[in-house]
């Protein structure tokens, strides 16, 4: 169960007046119902600012919410005021009824819309852990909130769909052309990998459900991502010894759970320095 909320919008009817601000924000939940839909959702129903939509699964769900922020991103501001949008998703049964839906479900999405800022995409922690582990290795711990009726207290986390430095600031508009016909490639023994599409995303590491599978034993099961990020292919390391990133021409960089763009070309090492294992990812983007 998702909801998405406009951000932005009061401040919108101030300044622009109800008529403006009404086209404004209707194209805005046009926009994410699209999105939503083309990502296998079914909206229930928009309330004003608002939308509702059913998922089949939790990943359908997280991948719709990061296709929902990135096509209200391409909207162009409105008189300087630039609209954005808060999600909050959970994974439960649900009562159906009349094209509506009811129950805890329901509930606990609705409370964590308005736990999630402007760019952000918030949902539990049991529904993190039902999430397929590309996704999971995108999700960070939040803070635990008290939800009413329940004895214990849940913890929220974050998708992540774009770099953590950015997750909740203004996305902006997207880059041109230009940047949507650039390619990461990877290759790794006699494999290769290439990846263009804006949210494809990359794991590497030794479980076997991984993008590339690296057997190395200071190589954690899920140990590094990469995701292309409007003109950017970001790395994000989740690893326990880190991972090495040598961009040709500059000193080999240790990452431990941080982000680092890529550029032009260059070497990854999973757990131990690129001279020290042969088990190297060369990357290339063009």
């Amino acid at each position: 169960m998702l909801f998405a909320d406009v951000s932005g919008s009061t401040s919108l009817y101030e300044t622009e007046g109800d008529a403006a601000a009404l086209d404004a924000i209707g194209l805005c939940i046009g926009r994410l119902s699209q999105a939503a839909e083309s990502t296998g959702g079914r909206v229930l129903k928009t309330m004003g600012d608002e939308v509702m939509v059913l998922f089949p699964t939790p990943d359908a769900a997280a991948n719709g919410a990061s296709e929902m922020h990135a096509a209200v991103a391409t909207l162009p501001p409105v008189n300087g005021t630039k609209l954005g949008v808060r999600i909050g998703f959970h994974c439960g049964p649900v009562i159906q009824r009349d094209n509506d839906v009811f129950g805890d479900t329901v509930n606990l999405a609705a409370r964590l819309v308005d736990q999630a800022q402007k760019g952000q995409i918030v949902t539990s922690r049991e529904t993190v852990q039902q999430l397929s582990p590309a996704l999971r290795a995108t999700s960070r711990s939040l803070y635990s909130i008290t939800i009413k009726g329940k004895a214990d207290r849940g913890e929220l986390c974050e998708i992540e769909w774009r770099p953590v430095s950015e997750a909740t600031n203004d996305p902006g508009p997207r880059p041109e052309a230009r940047s949507a016909a650039a390619a990461l490639r990877l290759s790794y023994r006699d494999l290769q990998l290439v990846r263009r599409r804006q949210n494809d995303l990359v794991v590497i590491g030794r479980d076997a459900s991984c993008g590339l599978v690296i057997a190395g034993q200071n190589v954690s099961r899920l140990h590094c991502s990469i995701a292309r990020r409007d003109d950017r292919f970001v790395l994000r390391d989740h690893s326990t010894n880190g991972t090495f990133v040598t961009v040709d021409g500059d000193a080999e960089i240790l990452l431990q759970g941080e982000d680092m763009p890529l550029r032009t070309h260059g070497w990854l090492a999973l757990g131990e320095p690129r001279a020290d294992t042969a088990e190297v990812v060369a990357y290339s983007i063009d």
